[in-house]
């Protein structure tokens, strides 16, 4: 029997709008070590959808079609989302991601919820938080951290 919820979506899965597919799956595997797991091509050299994993975190892209209402950051001029990925160590994943072309928006920090974090946006014009966990933290410890920090 098909099982109607695959094991490997069961949790919300970014889908990315994209101006250049191609040229985000050459940078996403560079920077951020993605791994393709599915890529279908759509006439004119597009992507019609490509599935990718970094680590445990799955999500998907294509070139972004405006006559479906599917546009790319660069189009509709900016994201109001954010992607966040846990990584083992987030300091080696961030200079590899600079490297291969990542922007810097905040630099590795530890923040008061008990991660080393960093903002970076890709080319394609998304933002994603990677974050190593260094400390576990219960709710009332991070409420507490939290009302000590101007949010």
């Amino acid at each position: 029997m098909t099982n109607p919820v695959p094991a490997a979506y069961k949790s919300a899965v970014p889908y990315l709008n994209v101006h250049d597919a191609r040229a985000a799956l050459d940078f996403y595997r560079a920077a951020f070590g993605a791994e393709v797991s599915v890529e279908i091509p759509r006439q004119g050299g597009k992507v019609a959808h490509a599935e990718l994993r970094i680590g445990e975190a799955v999500f998907m892209l294509r070139d972004e079609y405006p006559e479906y209402r599917f546009r790319s950051p660069r189009t509709v001029g900016g994201t109001p989302v954010n992607l966040l990925v846990f990584v083992p160590d987030v300091e080696s994943f961030a200079q590899r991601a600079v490297a291969a072309g990542a922007r810097v928006i905040r630099p590795v920090a530890m923040q008061f919820h008990g991660d080393l974090q960093v903002e970076l946006e890709d080319p394609f014009g998304h933002s994603w938080f990677f974050t190593t966990r260094v400390a576990d933290m219960d709710e009332r410890e991070l409420r507490e951290a939290a009302s000590a920090v101007d949010l």
